[in-house]
């Protein structure tokens, strides 16, 4: 499997690691009416890949080139997570990835992230499995941070996937950049907004996304 290759398994939306039931916040902020159509969507994409997506992309980019071990990138991105409805969607798509891990790297180093790794750990650990370079592993963690909020945004707003496609293709070069940026080093901007949504998505009656 080519660097490349690896990119483009690790950022298709197929991947069976769990993040199709979670929203990444947009679900919440759809009930609340802060996303209602394209323009909104495009908006809050933009601001959750360059706060929490920049965040998550260094830290896995760090756990990639071993600049942090397991311990101390699981604390540091506890230290970023401050919404326990956060932290706990994180662990539970991070046990996600390492599952699929060990069937396609059995060989790699599973045990050292424990039962639920934050999902930027193991995103981190899968990279250096995979042998991407750092930049690669940054790169697929803003993507799946968009795409994810983006496709859940058109499956409950019924938006035109070629629409939301056209949204995710005009932030491509935002992603880029931002890679590159969490690659260099750890990221401390925060969202205390995506928090509250988190937070308030995990209070309500039968949510339609686990986050």
């Amino acid at each position: 499997m080519t660097n490349l290759a690896a990119l483009l398994a690790l950022s298709d939306s197929r991947l069976p690691a769990g993040g199709h039931v979670h929203s990444g916040g947009v679900e919440q902020a759809i009930v609340e009416g802060r996303v209602r159509d394209l323009a909104t969507l495009r908006a809050f994409l933009r601001r959750r890949i360059r706060t929490h997506g920049l965040v998550a992309a260094s830290v896995a980019a760090a756990v990639h080139s071993a600049r942090l071990d397991i311990d101390a990138a699981d604390r540091e991105t506890d230290a970023r997570t401050p919404a326990p409805a956060a932290r706990q969607a994180s662990r539970a798509q991070g046990r996600g990835l390492v599952r699929l891990a060990r069937q396609v790297w059995p060989d790699g180093p599973w045990q050292r992230l424990g039962p639920t790794p934050h999902l930027v750990v193991a995103a981190g650990a899968v990279g250096a499995a995979s042998a991407m370079l750092p930049e690669h592993t940054a790169l697929s963690v803003i993507y799946t941070t968009m795409t994810g909020s983006a496709t859940a945004a058109q499956r409950l707003l019924a938006l035109d996937p070629g629409d939301v496609a056209a949204v995710t293709f005009e932030l491509a070069p935002l992603c880029d950049q931002l890679a590159a940026a969490a690659a260099k080093e750890l990221a401390e901007l925060s969202d205390p907004l995506l928090d509250v949504l988190a937070e308030r998505h995990s209070q309500r009656e039968r949510p339609l996304f686990a986050s």
